[in-house]
C-alpha cells in the first residue's frame, strides 16, 4: 500500500507535467482543438490525489503505524477526531492536503459554466499556470516530503501529536488556511490567463468570473487567522492571542494583500479602474500565500508553530522567485489595458486606494520584520527577530488609522465631497464623544507605550475603541438613511464585515491594554482580589486517563459578594511526552472574561495560579464569526450568462482601448 500511495503522487506529477506541457505547445502552435484532453487529464490528477489522501486518511484512523506519518503523529490513545486531524498537523501530510485542495477547487472551476463561457486560449493559459503550481507541490511530496515512508518492522506505538495541536480550534485552523492559500490560486491563474490571451472584452472580466472563488479563499483565510488566534488564546495559557510569531504573521500577510485587492477591485467593477494592478495584486496573494508555505517550511527561521527543514526550503523559494519574475514578465509582454481615470484622494475612490495602499505597507513592515534575521545575517550581523514591542509601535498606528477611514469612507462621493454632511458630522460626534468616553472612564494604561505627537501622547487603545464605535455607528446609520444601499446584497457583505472587524478592534483595545493579571500562591480556603473580583481556592485533584495525568484545581469567583462561577485549571501531562501543558479555564461574558491558568501544585496542596481578566475580549471572536458570515452575502447565485462572441473585425475594434 506504501509503495502504490506513493505510485499516484508519482503518476499524478508526471501527468501534470505533461499535460501543462500539451498546453503550451499547443498555444504555441496555435492549435486549441485538444483542451478537453486538459481538462480530463486534471479530472484524473484529482482522483490521484483524493486517492492518495483517503489512504492516508484510512492509515490514520487505523493506527498503521507501518507509515512513518502516521507514528510520528498519532498513538493508539488519541481520540478518532485528533487521528484525522493529524493529516494536516505534519509536512508531509499539510502539503498533500493542500496539493488536494488546489487540485479540488480547479476541479470545481472546470465544471462550472463560468469556465464553459472562456476562449480556448484563456483555457489553455489557465492550465499552464495551474499545472505548474500544482506540479510544484506534487513535486515536493514526492521528493522531499512523502507522507507514505514505511517503517519495517513497525513499531507498535506512535509518539503522539504534539499537545498542543489536540484542540479543537487546531482542528479547523490548518485547514481553513490551507484551504484559503488553495482557493486563491483558481483567480490568480484566471487572472494571468486572461492578461495572456487578451480575450476580456468576449468573457467579461476575470474579476466577476471567479468572483466566488476569491470570496470563499478569502473568507477561509480570514476563519483561519481568527480561529488560530482563539486556539493560542485558549491552548498556550499566556492569556494573549496574537504573538506576532513569524508563522503567525506568514498568514496575516496574505490575508493583507488579499484585503487590500478587495479595496481595487471595487473600482475595477465599479468605476472600470485599475484592471492591471488587479491582477498583479491577486498573483501577489498566491505568491505571498507560498512565502507563508516557505517561512513555516523552511526552517529559515525560529517559531513555536513552525516544521523543521526537510529540504523543501530551496525548492520553494527557487518558485516563489520564479513566481514573481513570471507575474511581471506576463504584465508586460501580456495585455494591458487602460482603466478610466480616478477621482482625487478626498472621495471614496480615494479612500480605497489609500485603504489598499495602507494595508499592503502594513503587510510590507511585518515581512520586513519576520525576515529581518536573514536579512541582517545578510550583511555579517547576527540579530534576533523583531518583538512584539516593535510591531506593536509600528503596526497599531496604521491598523487605528485604517480603522478611522472606514469610518470616513461611506460617506464620501465617488467623484468627491461628502454626502449627508448632518450625517457625516453626527458620526464625527460619535467617534468625540467615544473617546472622551474611554479616555476619561478608563484612563489610560500605565503599561503600554504612548505614541508621542510633538508634546502630545496619543493613545492607541482609546483612539481605536472610538473609531470602533463609529464604524459601527455609522453603518448603523447610513443603512438606516440610504435605501439604495440596503436593496444591495453586496453592501450588506461588504458593511458587515467592516462591522466586524470593527468589533474585533473594540476588543483589541481593551483586552490588550486594559488586561489586568495577578498571580499568586494560594492554600485552601484563601482568596485572592483582582479587579473587583474574589478568587478562591477550594482544593486541587489528580486524575489520569489513558492519554494524559493531570492535576486540576477548583476556584471559586465572586463579585461584589455575590457568586460569579467557577474555575477549573488544570496542569496535564500527555503519555509520551514529558512536558507539563496548561489548560485553561475561563468564565466567558460580553464585558470582562475571567481567565485562569494553574502554574504549579505542591504537595501541602497549594496552588500558584494566574488570573486575568481581559475585558471584551470575546468581542474579537464575535466580530471575527462576522467577518466570515457575511461575505456569503456576496456571493453570486445562479450561472453566470455568456456574453455573444465578438465578431472579428468587433474584436479587432475593441481592441483600441489597450495599450
Amino acid at each position: 500500500m506504501h509503495l502504490f500511495a506513493y505510485l499516484t503522487l508519482l503518476v499524478a506529477l508526471l501527468a501534470c507535467l505533461f499535460l501543462g506541457g500539451i498546453a503550451s505547445f499547443l498555444l504555441w502552435t496555435g492549435n486549441q482543438k485538444p483542451v478537453p484532453l486538459v481538462r480530463g487529464g486534471h479530472y484524473f490528477i484529482t482522483f490521484l490525489l483524493l486517492l492518495a489522501s483517503t489512504i492516508l486518511l484510512s492509515a490514520l484512523v487505523n493506527s498503521d503505524f507501518s507509515f512513518e506519518y502516521i507514528q510520528s503523529y498519532t498513538n493508539s490513545v488519541m481520540p478518532l477526531f485528533y487521528k484525522v486531524t493529524a493529516f494536516w498537523a505534519g509536512q508531509a501530510g499539510s502539503l498533500l492536503f493542500w496539493a488536494a485542495c488546489v487540485a479540488l477547487f480547479a476541479f470545481i472551476f472546470a465544471i462550472t459554466p463560468s469556465y464553459k463561457n472562456l476562449t480556448e486560449s484563456t483555457r489553455l493559459w489557465f492550465w499552464v499556470f495551474h499545472m505548474a503550481v500544482l506540479a510544484v507541490f506534487l513535486l515536493l511530496v514526492t521528493c522531499w516530503s512523502n507522507p507514505f515512508v514505511r517503517l519495517d518492522p513497525p513499531p507498535m506505538e506512535g509518539r503522539g501529536m504534539n499537545p498542543l495541536l489536540m484542540n479543537i480550534g487546531m482542528v479547523f485552523h490548518p485547514p481553513a488556511l490551507f484551504l484559503g492559500y488553495a482557493g486563491f490560486t483558481v483567480p490568480a491563474c484566471l487572472a494571468l490567463a486572461q492578461t495572456m490571451s487578451g480575450n476580456r472584452e468576449i468573457e467579461g472580466s476575470w474579476l466577476a468570473i471567479s468572483r466566488n472563488f476569491i470570496l470563499w479563499a478569502w473568507i477561509l483565510l480570514t476563519a483561519g487567522i481568527v480561529l488560530g488566534g482563539w486556539w493560542s488564546y485558549m491552548e498556550l495559557g499566556w492569556g494573549g492571542y496574537w504573538a506576532w510569531d513569524p508563522v503567525e504573521n506568514a498568514s496575516l500577510v496574505p490575508w493583507l494583500t488579499a484585503t487590500a485587492f478587495l479595496h481595487t477591485a471595487v473600482l475595477e467593477t465599479r468605476r472600470g479602474s485599475l484592471i492591471n494592478t488587479n491582477v498583479f495584486l491577486m498573483f501577489l496573494t498566491l505568491v505571498m500565500c507560498f512565502f507563508a508555505t516557505y517561512l513555516v517550511r523552511s526552517g529559515v527561521i525560529d517559531s513555536l508553530h513552525a516544521f523543521t527543514d526537510k529540504g523543501v526550503g530551496p525548492p520553494l523559494l527557487v518558485f516563489i522567485l520564479f513566481s514573481l519574475g513570471l507575474s511581471v514578465l506576463v504584465m508586460f509582454a501580456g495585455t494591458r489595458y487602460q482603466g478610466k481615470p480616478l477621482s482625487g484622494l478626498m472621495s471614496r475612490s480615494g479612500f480605497l486606494i489609500m485603504a489598499a495602499w495602507l494595508l499592503l505597507l502594513i503587510g510590507f513592515v511585518i515581512l520586513l520584520g519576520t525576515m529581518w534575521p536573514v536579512i541582517s545575517s545578510a550583511f555579517g550581523t547576527i540579530t534576533e527577530g523583531m518583538n512584539e514591542r516593535f510591531y506593536n509601535m509600528v503596526c497599531l498606528p496604521f491598523f487605528v488609522l485604517l480603522s478611522l477611514m472606514l469610518v470616513i469612507c461611506p460617506w464620501l462621493n465617488w467623484q468627491g465631497g461628502v454626502r449627508k454632511g448632518w450625517a457625516f458630522a453626527l458620526v464625527g460626534g460619535v467617534l468625540a464623544g467615544a473617546l472622551v468616553l474611554v479616555w476619561f472612564t478608563y484612563g489610560i494604561p500605565e503599561h503600554i507605550d504612548l505614541y508621542n505627537v510633538g508634546s502630545f501622547q496619543l493613545p492607541m487603545g482609546p483612539l481605536a475603541a472610538a473609531s470602533a464605535a463609529a464604524i459601527v455607528a455609522g453603518v448603523l446609520l447610513l443603512f438606516a438613511t440610504d435605501k439604495g444601499v440596503r436593496k444591495v446584497r453586496s453592501s450588506w457583505g461588504a458593511y458587515g464585515v467592516h462591522i466586524g472587524l470593527a468589533l474585533i478592534v473594540l476588543g483589541i483595545a481593551f483586552s490588550g491594554p486594559y488586561q489586568v493579571t495577578k498571580d499568586e500562591v494560594l492554600f485552601p480556603g484563601e482568596s485572592m482580589e483582582i479587579d473587583g473580583y474574589t478568587v478562591t481556592y477550594d482544593h486541587w485533584d489528580f486524575d489520569s486517563t489513558p492519554a494524559m495525568d493531570y492535576a486540576e484545581a477548583l476556584l471559586f469567583v465572586e463579585k461584589d459578594g455575590a457568586p460569579y462561577g467557577e474555575l477549573r485549571p488544570q496542569r496535564r501531562i500527555y503519555t509520551g511526552w514529558d512536558d507539563q501543558y496548561a489548560e485553561v479555564s475561563v468564565i466567558p461574558g460580553f464585558g470582562d472574561e475571567i481567565y485562569a491558568t494553574l502554574l504549579s501544585v505542591a504537595q501541602d496542596d497549594s496552588v500558584r495560579v494566574q488570573i486575568k481578566i481581559n475585558p471584551l475580549v470575546n468581542w474579537m471572536w464575535i466580530g471575527g464569526t462576522l467577518m466570515c458570515l457575511f461575505p456569503l452575502l456576496g456571493l453570486k447565485r445562479g450561472p453566470r450568462k455568456p456574453r455573444a462572441a465578438a465578431s472579428p473585425a468587433k474584436g479587432k475594434k475593441q481592441k483600441k482601448g489597450k495599450k
